[in-house]
């Protein structure tokens, strides 16, 4: 599955942003989906995953009660709205995707084997 990221932007800080990612192809209902960010010089690192029938997130501490992913299989999109953004927040942002069982929840880097394109996102304070 290829996928595209978009919906970055600026922003100041305490505002929302909803970042979407669309996957091509027909096996989109198949695929964990997850968004990840890294910053220039860090590793990427984990943001929030949902599992392929949208039973089961899993969200990095850092943006518990912030941040929400959901999916839409009928659109072959997931999305992660961003609210009460800090400048912390600010870095490029990943989508990906795996193939796996139907409420396994990935979250490390390397279970994935499909990504999107970065998407910037700043937040300025």
């Amino acid at each position: 599955v290829q996928l595209q990221a978009s919906g970055g932007g600026l922003v100041q800080t305490g505002a929302s942003l909803r970042l979407s990612c669309t996957a091509s192809g027909r096996t989109f209902s198949s695929y964990g989906m997850g968004w990840f960010r890294q910053a220039p010089g860090k590793e990427r690192e984990f943001v929030a995953a949902i599992s392929r029938s949208s039973g089961r997130t899993f969200y990095a501490d850092s943006v518990k009660g912030r941040f929400t992913i959901s999916r839409d299989n009928a659109k072959n999109t997931v999305l992660l709205q961003m609210n009460s953004l800090q400048p912390e927040d600010t870095t490029v942002y990943y989508c990906a995707g795996r193939q796996q069982p139907l409420l396994y929840v990935a979250t490390r880097v390397n279970e994935y084997h499909s990504w999107g394109q970065g998407t910037l996102v700043t937040v300025s304070s």
